[in-house]
């Protein structure tokens, strides 16, 4: 499962020379959102400047470049595309400057009529440096410039999908989450500062205290007079549930509930719907820790770390082949042999996408002496395609969409097979289901999709 980005910004009443480690910091906590690239864009009241690249946060920034980035408002970006391929034009934030003005926009989801309005800016003559979402939404604001507030309320009237955005110009600071509230973001204050952020660890990693969440269809605005809330009209909440089964960190807060908690219940009532006769309940790390550690607690099965992970080692995803995909498998995760010989295990994860590195790592427990593996998920089976901000637009790279159960514990290696259901992990999240998006198990998809709606739209053949 391929994840959304990470935003994180500060608005500071007066300069700071460290305000972009601020931002760094921040970005750091949220690396876990996006691997593929990271930016930084500050406001010192006359200009902005930026700095973005490909990498790791610790890869793109350094002390030489963070102390060239100093000013009063700033906002931080680590991505991983769902729109537009990993190139560093696609690099965020997206920095615009023309005779209206100068503005940054870092973004978050996926937005789904794309075709149309970069047709309409198209016609205008607007140019395009990249192949993102991102941009035709940077474009709008300015295009509707100057008074940042006012083109940020009738630009996002025109979007249809999923935004969380931070927007600044040289002076003022703004948050933004789309009226179905798909993806996290959160306020915090940091002395006299206002901080925003896509999860409540970004906020702890820079020492800020959680105020609120942003909520669905609300504009906020923070400039030297203070803190401004706008709210437009929005429907219902569609919040992703699989922020909560594999997206955000398990020491995250997302709309009031806790991720651990949310998983490890899920875990608990995994054991109780799907149980197996077995010797030791093993997690694949990380993501499946702690589900798997609920499993253990109903279930009175002894859990152990029968994989271990490299944790120098990015996620198998951002691979570009198979190839190096299944390598990347086996580099990152090692069975521990003492601990899983002659063991009947049952091995807990979050989700089956695609199944492949499921079954390397069935393989690999076998290699290591396993007796016998029953896989336990800790969500239903992912049956249709994310437009909203995941990379699974495609049904027919999605193994349950094309396969039965059986089939599928059989093209793992499995000994069984048990998923958790859908009324099972609403439960375990504790939210009302009709504040979540469950599109991805059950196809019910609180927007409309065009069919043309995929990642690589806008690239060139």
């Amino acid at each position: 499962m391929r994840e959304s980005c990470g935003l994180f910004g500060i608005f500071s009443p007066k300069p700071d020379p460290k305000i972009s480690r601020t931002v760094y910091y921040g970005l750091i906590a949220l690396q876990h959102r996006g691997q593929e690239s990271a930016g930084i864009a500050v406001g010192d009241g006359k200009k902005i400047k930026y700095h973005k690249g490909l990498g790791l946060v610790n890869d793109v920034f350094d002390e030489e470049v963070l102390g060239e980035l100093s000013g009063h408002v700033a906002i931080g970006h680590v991505r991983y595309s769902t729109t537009g391929s990993n190139v560093f034009e696609n690099a965020q934030p997206i920095v615009i400057t023309d005779r209206r003005g100068t503005l940054a926009v870092a973004h978050n989801g996926n937005i789904i009529n794309t075709r149309e309005l970069r047709s309409r800016l198209e016609k205008k003559g607007l140019p395009f440096r990249s192949t993102t979402d991102s941009e035709i939404i940077a474009l709008l604001l300015i295009e509707h410039g100057p008074n940042i507030l006012h083109a940020c309320l009738d630009v996002t009237r025109s979007l249809q999908g999923a935004y969380c955005l931070l927007v600044m110009d040289r002076k003022s600071l703004i948050a933004i989450r789309d009226p179905l509230g798909f993806r996290p973001l959160c306020m915090g204050r940091l002395d006299d500062c206002v901080v925003f952020a896509s999860e409540t660890v970004a906020l702890d990693a820079v020492g800020a205290q959680f105020v609120r969440d942003i909520e669905p269809g609300e504009i906020v605005l923070v400039n030297e007079s203070g803190v401004e809330s706008h709210t437009t009209a929005f429907s219902r909440s569609a919040f992703c549930v699989f922020e909560f089964v594999y997206f955000a960190r398990p020491d995250s807060v997302l709309e009031s509930v806790s991720v651990y908690a949310a998983r490890e219940r899920a875990g608990r009532i995994l054991a109780i719907e799907q149980p197996a006769d077995a010797d030791l309940v093993v997690g694949v790390p990380d993501s499946g820790t702690v589900a798997a550690i609920g499993y253990s607690n109903q279930s009175g099965i002894p859990y152990g770390m029968g994989l271990i992970k490299n944790k120098y080692i990015g996620r198998t995803f951002i691979q570009p082949s198979q190839k190096l995909r299944n390598l990347g498998v086996r580099l990152k995760l090692n069975a521990l042999r003492e601990l899983v010989r002659g063991k009947s295990v049952v091995l807990v994860d979050d989700s089956i996408v695609r199944g492949t590195t499921m079954g390397q790592i069935v393989k690999m427990l076998r290699t290591a002496g396993a007796r016998s593996i029953h896989v336990r998920i800790a969500s239903p089976p992912i049956r249709y395609g994310c437009y909203f901000g995941v990379d699974t637009s495609d049904r027919r790279e999605l193994i349950a969409a094309v396969l039965e159960e059986k089939k599928i514990e059989r093209l793992i290696g499995a000994d069984s097979l048990g998923y958790l259901s859908l009324d099972g992990l609403v439960k375990a999240v504790g939210l009302p289901p009709g504040r979540l998006c469950l599109a991805c198990f059950n196809g019910a998809y609180p927007l409309e999709v065009p069919s043309f709606c995929t990642k690589y739209l806008f690239e060139k053949e």
